[in-house]
């Protein structure tokens, strides 16, 4: 259940409508902020996908939904906030201005998360005078009102519990918070996935497999290993009955061979762009983008369905979690709604009408 009862997102795009998706469908009442006049029609356009895909998590119904209101500024929406969410572009400049307006108006105790991709919390909290100490990167993965995983950062000015606070509120929420040891650019995730992005893109400007080709190599092979364990127990796996050590002594030498264009860079020029734009296209065999996006969500609750039930039972990995995710949104949905206690008071002070009692029917 999760601990907090009001959360403020500043930002609606992909990432910032994701955030607000996860905590309405966890009964949390959200405030929206975005100066984009499509942000009502986006972030309606998100909620639509993960009430789909909550409905399919869990069949015999959800918790009642919290309420979204959309602020006319970051002041009204951040005002009586337990939690903050930023996701605007990552622009520092921008995430100064914005980070500045929240710590000014948001309730001294709140914890502000950032979704940034890559900026360190350091260099953001810099802009924050009154409270720099609450704010952490909770960096999530799209889409995020399904992909449990949130890095959690801290800078240099961030307090420990702050930290801890964060950790119970995405935990709240169904997430699998991650705390990352050392604050650095990118943090761990998109650290990996840059190195294969560069590599990809070499690939496909050398005409060595199209961006089909490449994804088939990934879904059908590693990415299938990666869903359920990561790079290194895959690894250990591997190396047999001898375990991690043989694997490392077996492949280790690799490290040395030309397989890898890891530290240089294709020119990202036009061309590059129209060839991976133009294959992407082909890939995609006219489906929308609504349309991949319901594929991906079909897909992810399958394979963290199927995950749960392995383990004996007990689920495995990311399946573990969902295991446990479902069954606490279905414990929310069968809770009844507690009466606010003005409402209480209401009901106490209204006189009780006695029922009338049946009138006796005359003899004729």
């Amino acid at each position: 259940m999760s601990i907090i009862n009001k959360a403020a997102a500043i930002g609606g795009g992909v990432i910032g409508a994701g955030w607000v998706a996860r905590l309405l469908l966890n009964g949390i009442d959200v405030s929206i902020f975005d100066p984009d006049p499509e942000a009502s029609r986006k972030v309606s356009e998100v909620m639509k996908g993960a009430r789909r895909a909550y409905k399919q998590m869990v069949p015999g119904g959800l918790p009642k939904e919290g309420k979204l209101t959309f602020a006319k500024t970051i002041a009204e929406a951040v005002a009586d906030a337990d939690f903050v969410q930023e996701s605007v572009p990552e622009r520092l400049d921008l995430k100064h201005k914005v980070l500045a307006e929240i710590d000014t108006h948001a309730p001294a105790n709140a914890i502000v998360g950032s979704s940034t991709s890559g900026i360190k919390p350091t260099d953001m909290q810099v802009a924050m005078k009154k409270h720099p100490e609450r704010l952490v990167v909770g960096h999530p993965f799209n889409p995020v009102y399904l992909l449990p995983l949130v890095e959690i950062v801290g800078g240099d000015q961030t307090f420990p519990e702050a930290i801890e606070v964060a950790k119970e509120i995405y935990a709240s929420i169904g997430m699998k918070p991650v705390v990352i040891r050392k604050e650095i650019e990118a943090f761990v995730g998109d650290r990996l996935l840059e190195a294969a992005w560069r590599e990809a893109l070499w690939l496909i400007k050398d005409g060595i497999c199209t961006v089909e080709e490449l994804d088939d190599i990934m879904r059908y092979g590693f990415g299938l290993r990666w869903a359920q364990m990561g790079m290194f127990q895959v690894y250990r796996v591997a190396g047999g009955e001898a375990g991690m050590r043989h694997f490392m002594a077996q492949f280790g030498p690799c490290l040395k061979w030309p397989w890898t264009k890891l530290m240089d860079v294709p020119e990202f020029n036009d061309e590059l762009v129209d060839l991976i734009a133009t294959q992407s296209d082909d890939q995609a065999h006219g489906l929308s983008i609504r349309e991949l996006e319901k594929i991906r969500d079909d897909n992810l609750v399958a394979i963290m369905d199927a995950l749960s039930k392995q383990n004996k039972g007990k689920g495995w990995g990311a399946g573990a979690l969902h295991k446990d995710y479902t069954k606490q949104l279905a414990k929310l949905a069968a809770k009844k709604p507690v009466a606010s206690k003005a409402a209480e008071r209401a009901k106490a002070a209204k006189p009780v009408k006695r029922a009338e009692k049946p009138k006796k029917k005359k003899k004729g």
